[in-house]
């Protein structure tokens, strides 16, 4: 079993590490861990325009309405906070992307063209087992709607 501190520079493949899988290093589960995530919280500097986007996917606004500085959307155990900023406090560099997993790819994806949203790409089955298409919301926030594929 490798320690998750070691060092691939010793090895003559570089990426020997990086390749390495997850059942190679010793996870100990302790009591009092996450079980999932619940919320994500995005900064917007266009509130109305982003819960509109939000509500074309399927969300529904559970806390606050247009004039609140702070709104929660919610879809089935998923919730969404937008918070409002000034422009100039949005993120301009990639930061990652908020995976949302759904029943099913497809319709949601027919669904965001019928709301006229455009994701970047068309669902499509990755290699890593799961079917997705990529968007980005109305500040920028990389977002992906996945279902994992079933043998």
């Amino acid at each position: 079993m490798k320690d998750a501190t070691e060092s691939s520079i010793n090895n003559d493949d570089d990426c020997n590490f990086a390749r390495a899988s997850a059942s190679e290093f010793a996870v100990t589960e302790l009591s009092g861990h996450v079980e999932r995530i619940d919320a994500i919280t995005f900064a917007t500097a266009d509130m109305s325009t982003s819960v509109r986007f939000y509500e074309a996917l399927g969300f529904v606004v559970s806390f606050g309405d247009l004039s609140s500085s702070f709104i929660t959307l919610k879809s089935g155990n998923c919730f969404i906070n937008l918070w409002e900023v000034d422009p100039s406090a949005l993120s301009t560099r990639w930061w990652g992307r908020t995976i949302f997993h759904v029943d099913d790819v497809d319709l949601l994806y027919q669904r965001a063209l019928d709301a006229g949203l455009s994701p970047s790409d068309e669902p499509k089955d990755a290699p890593w087992g799961e079917r997705f298409f990529p968007i980005q919301d109305p500040s920028g926030h990389d977002l992906s709607f996945a279902k994992k594929l079933t043998n």
